[in-house]
């Protein structure tokens, strides 16, 4: 059960790791209107979905209006995430873009904090100062503010957040954050069609193909990821999740010959040394707390 757990997780963030070659196929097309196919494809399969399995009848009795307004928030977050992501990697910023994925368990850990008043150990405090002073130098040093990794950082953080606080599975939150969406996605793609704009049908014939794929890519590796979660401990899941950022980063400066300085590689270092020591500091207190 734990094995197939961990193949379930592992399958997961392979699928995320190496998401920046699906983009770069597509890449002629704007961002946005990738990403308005990819909530209206992915809707359409997770309502297939539920319907399958039937479940549709159980989200209305969890939705009071506060939720709806929660969820609103997680979709707006989802969609700028989605976005960035996206024009990130069709643009050049696929290191940068792997950074935010870095950092983010720490933003995380500075959200719980910071909002929902959480304690933290004197461990944590070091690792998430590590952080902040390879983010500073990555401005300061390096010539550039890392804004495409803070936002996306912050924005998949604050996503994680504010689901914790709704009633739905991530599968269930995911439908409904993109029904919520669905109204201005058609009306966007709608414009784009009747002006002649629209890349829909109007490339070729696999581009086309890619776009309604774009559900597939965004379900497929999520309900992975819940089921694994479901079966193998939250420590084996902070080791794990640092595999998708590590190939994204591969993936930029490997396949796509992204720059990669030596100043550059001096503010990763610390971000590096800030998860281990998160990781290490995690995983001991599971067992401390296990035992």
């Amino acid at each position: 059960m734990k094995n197939r757990g961990k193949l379930y997780a592992v399958s997961a963030y392979l699928m995320w790791g190496f998401f920046p070659i699906y983009w770069k196929a597509i890449q002629n097309i704007r961002a946005y209107e990738i990403i308005c196919h990819r909530i209206l494809w992915s809707f359409l399969l997770l309502l297939a979905a539920l319907l399958y399995k039937n479940k549709i009848k159980d989200i209305r009795p969890e939705l009071k209006v506060s939720h709806v307004f929660l969820y609103a928030g997680t979709a707006l977050m989802l969609a700028l995430n989605w976005t960035t992501y996206v024009w990130a990697v069709n643009s050049g910023y696929i290191v940068e873009a792997s950074l935010g994925y870095f950092i983010n368990p720490l933003i995380s850990v500075f959200l719980g904090v910071l909002i929902l008043k959480e304690k933290l150990r004197l461990t944590q405090w070091v690792a998430i100062g590590i952080a902040f002073v390879g983010v500073l130098y990555l401005t300061f040093i390096y010539g550039s503010f890392p804004w495409i990794s803070i936002i996306l950082a912050f924005t998949f953080g604050f996503y994680g957040l504010i689901h914790k606080l709704g009633p739905l599975g991530s599968m269930e939150g995911l439908f409904v954050e993109t029904g919520i969406l669905l109204l201005p996605v058609i009306v966007i793609l709608g414009f784009f069609e009747s002006n002649g704009t629209g890349a829909f049908g109007h490339v070729s014939g696999f581009q086309t193909m890619l776009l309604i794929f774009t559900g597939a890519a965004t379900a497929i590796p999520l309900v992975l990821f819940t089921e694994g979660l479901r079966k193998i401990p939250l420590s084996t899941i902070g080791i794990l999740q640092y595999i998708a950022p590590s190939l994204q980063f591969l993936v930029g400066v490997i396949i796509y010959n992204e720059s990669f300085s030596l100043n550059r590689l001096t503010g990763f270092v610390f971000v590096w040394c800030a998860l281990v020591i998160y990781t290490v500091d995690g995983i001991k207190t599971h067992r401390k707390n296990k035992s």
